[in-house]
């Protein structure tokens, strides 16, 4: 299947270059594995495969838009989509038969990034139990028993662990931090915001709902789009869900070439995103903060990340 990918996207860039250079806002979209029972029914107008994956062009650039934290970033694969229920219901129908095996969902370039067997606890014991997990909260979660509305809304209510398992099934991997904010800073652009400079608004990002007041109902993923997109068609890189990524939260390397924190576990694992139930200051994409890796939060989802 990523084989098919590879010739696919090999073809058509050669298509591309030869009537003109390549641009790079305009990645190439393609439909990933596990897909073939997922409905389309993402994006603006609930009608864009929700399994679609955009390439984010590598480059160098400074983290967190600061210049003591330079990084290169090589060619990788990024969803173009949060995780959504629909998609998560498929590792779940298969739970837990589909659990990860030793060095499963491993960075390439990063060594012992794959997954640890030590983590086999932290996973629900079968079905049920993940399914009971997926529950975390009777008002805000996005998880159902059986389909109905919510397939195409972010899935909520995971662990770390669960968001790297979902992503080594399908043949993929967490991103990591520098990934991350090299993809919704749109690399060297160091923009603010993954649309650019200009401040947040409803027309540009799922963000400030008081949940301590009010019942907020997510969109589907990609609502905002393409007015809320980053420089390589990632929806909601800023606001819906916060999102897991493969780094402990901490301070970070000097140097960074396709590096993720990977010794210090004493102040968690790296969230990004900002996300519907909290403030407009968490969606700039210098905003960082950890949580354990066991928790389970309905503003917290992930994307997956691949490798050509």
């Amino acid at each position: 299947m990523r084989g098919l990918h590879r010739l696919r996207h090999s073809l058509l860039v050669a298509l591309v270059a030869s009537a003109a250079c390549i641009p790079d806002v305009e990645p190439n979209v393609f439909t990933l594995p596990r897909c073939n029972e997922v409905e389309p029914d993402c994006g603006p107008e609930g009608k864009e495969s929700c399994c679609a994956d955009a390439e984010v062009l590598g480059g160098t650039f400074n983290r967190i838009n600061d210049p003591q934290y330079p990084a290169a970033i090589a060619d990788f694969r990024l969803d173009r989509f949060e995780v959504t229920v629909g998609r998560f219901r498929h590792f779940v129908a298969g739970y837990p038969q589909n659990k990860p095996r030793k060095g499963e969902g491993a960075h390439p370039l990063i060594a012992e990034s794959g997954w640890n067997t030590e983590w086999d606890v932290e996973l629900p014991k079968d079905r049920a139990e993940l399914e009971m997990q997926l529950e975390c909260d009777a008002n805000f979660r996005t998880w159902t028993e059986a389909p109905g509305a919510n397939e195409a809304l972010p899935i909520n209510c995971v662990s770390f662990y669960l968001a790297f398992a979902f992503c080594a099934w399908d043949e993929g991997r967490l991103p990591t931090e520098a990934e991350w904010n090299y993809a919704a800073a749109g690399g060297n652009a160091h923009m603010p915001y993954p649309w650019g400079s200009a401040g947040p608004d409803d027309s540009l990002a799922v963000y400030g709902c008081d949940t301590s007041t009010t019942v907020c109902l997510l969109p589907r993923v990609g609502s905002k789009s393409p007015a809320g997109d980053g420089r390589w068609k990632h929806a909601d890189l800023s606001g819906s869900l916060a999102e897991w990524l493969l780094d402990f939260h901490g301070d970070m390397a000097a140097q960074c070439d396709n590096c993720a924190n990977l010794a210090n576990a004493a102040l968690g694992r790296e969230v990004r995103g900002g996300d519907f139930a909290h403030p407009a200051e968490q969606l700039i994409t210098t905003h960082r903060i950890g949580f354990l890796p066991e928790d389970r939060f309905t503003f917290a989802g992930f994307r997956c990340a691949r490798d050509d």
